[in-house]
């Protein structure tokens, strides 16, 4: 049966960035609102990427805030329910792999409603980190899965799902060819740090595996501080934290090559990214932002959701060997790389609900 009311439900900077294209579309042809749970609770996490991304105002903001991962998910699970219950949506729809997606998922769940899941099979087959655990439960309380690539659509197979499942692109994509030119003419980021294009690396961390163990915060900050290179550093609320209670942070303070920032909007976000010599990340969004972009990158993780980055030369992972032995690739960017003339993601999801 056609959906004809849909929530959905996001929490963090990547799902804002998913929902924008596709609640353009939706609202054109169906009921469609959005619910944020609060999980990214920093103003410039949250409300500028709204406002930045044309999204309408969440008609519900749950205030979750940081907490463990139980606490946050229950009181997520519980707030959901209320609102799933006054709303009583046909279908909800989740993206990526957060608490929140994990809770909207288990809410509907729970309550026979349907759920779709934008970026579903994704794997980094790593069951300790909570991401992967997100990933693989959603899937299987989904009804809907919508796959940003072949690899997704394969191992959902591998795992016996193989209904409902849908190949549509990647909803990034979408956004940065629709937001990276109103980027580039509305922020003056690389101006305001005195950077020139090419002239730095962008560095983000921000996963529980780099930052909680502070042994393997102290390898990455001393050998990232060892490059040379002038080194831009949006420092997430959670990095903060834990580099201070390393205590790294005064350290990295007094580095003349390192730019420490707060946390920045989607617009300065892009740009720092297209401009940068080399990209040093644990996100996978920004993975394939600057895959888009063909920026090298070195991924500080030992394994990635994105397979198709590695394989493509551009990203590589900080497994392969010593960070100070990986060199940026000397191929220069070419800009926003083409997939070529297809139907545009949010259009193949909106296809699937209208042909449900």
């Amino acid at each position: 049966m056609r959906p004809t009311k849909i929530i959905s439900v996001v929490g963090a900077r990547p799902q804002f960035v998913k929902l924008a294209p596709l609640q353009m579309e939706l609202k054109k042809h169906l009921d469609s609102f959005v619910v944020h749970t609060g999980q990214h609770y920093d103003e410039t996490l949250s409300d500028k990427f709204f406002e930045e991304l044309s999204i309408p105002k969440p008609e519900y903001n749950l205030g979750v805030g940081s907490a463990t991962h139980g606490a946050q998910t229950g009181l997520m699970l519980k707030k959901l329910e209320e609102v799933f219950d006054y709303e009583k949506p046909d279908l909800v729809l989740v993206y990526g792999d957060t608490n929140s997606t994990l809770a909207g998922a288990l809410a509907a769940a729970k309550m026979n409603i349907r759920v779709g899941h934008i970026e579903a099979g994704l794997r980094s087959f790593v069951k300790s980190m909570p991401e992967e655990i997100n990933r693989v439960l959603t899937d299987r309380l989904s009804d809907i899965l919508f796959c940003p690539t072949g690899t997704a659509v394969d191992n959902l197979k591998n795992e016996g799902i193989d209904r409902g499942v849908y190949l549509v692109g990647d909803l990034m994509y979408e956004a940065l060819e629709i937001f990276a030119p109103i980027a580039e003419r509305r922020t003056d980021i690389l101006r305001n740090l005195s950077l020139g294009s090419r002239e730095y690396i962008l560095l983000t961390i921000h996963r529980a595996e780099n930052t909680d163990n502070h042994n393997r915060l102290r390898y990455l900050m001393e050998q990232i501080t060892k490059l040379g290179h002038k080194i831009v550093f949006p420092v997430h609320p959670r990095a903060k934290k834990e580099l201070k209670s390393a205590g790294l942070w005064e350290h990295l303070q007094n580095r003349d090559n390192i730019v420490l920032t707060e946390p920045v909007g989607y617009f300065e976000n892009i740009v720092l990214i297209k401009n940068a010599y080399l990209v040093l990340t644990d996100s996978g969004g920004i993975q394939k932002e600057a895959y888009y972009f063909g920026i090298p990158t070195i991924t500080l993780r030992n394994e990635t959701e994105w397979p198709e980055t590695v394989a493509s030369g551009i990203n590589r992972l900080l497994a392969d060997r010593e960070l100070l032995e990986l060199i940026a690739s000397e191929e220069h960017p070419n800009g926003l790389r083409s997939r070529g003339i297809e139907p545009k993601t949010s259009e193949k999801i909106i296809n699937v609900f209208l042909n449900y």
